[in-house]
């Protein structure tokens, strides 16, 4: 049985519970059939000593919706997802409200995948373009 959008964005920001995902305050707010969209609040707690968005927080934003993409398109029953690379540049800088990243597949393959990350404000500026390429690795009992 598939879940409903809703049920799956809450089930999907219940397992970032108590990870960096909850820290960094992402959540998980949209999905499509190839996308998957998370959002995090840019508060001090995400700036850098001159008081804008850290790159480091970004790029931990591009790699956990990333990362989330690659996982639901898989069988997790068997397979476990982890980042290999990933690239950031930034473009411009936010000092308030929100952030969003929006992950897209450029190569959904079976073992490894690659996604662009674009990073947009509340004003759909561009403010990062991010690529993440992650593998798909068998559980072992």
């Amino acid at each position: 049985m598939q879940l409903s959008k809703e049920d799956f964005l809450k089930k999907a920001n219940t397992i970032c519970k108590n990870t960096l995902m909850e820290t960094l305050e992402i959540e998980m707010i949209d999905y499509g059939r190839d996308y998957l969209v998370a959002r995090m609040p840019v508060t001090p707690k995400v700036h850098q000593p001159d008081g804008v968005l850290h790159g480091g927080a970004t790029a931990a934003l591009a790699e956990s919706v990333g990362s989330f993409a690659s996982h639901v398109f898989i069988d997790v029953e068997k397979y476990f997802v982890r980042g290999l690379e990933i690239t950031a540049n930034h473009l411009k800088s936010v000092k308030s409200g929100f952030v969003y990243a929006k992950a897209t597949f450029i190569h959904k393959g079976r073992t490894t995948q690659l996604l662009d990350i674009r990073i947009t404000d509340e004003k759909d500026n561009l403010i990062s373009v991010c690529r993440l390429s992650t593998i798909s690795l068998p559980k072992t009992s």
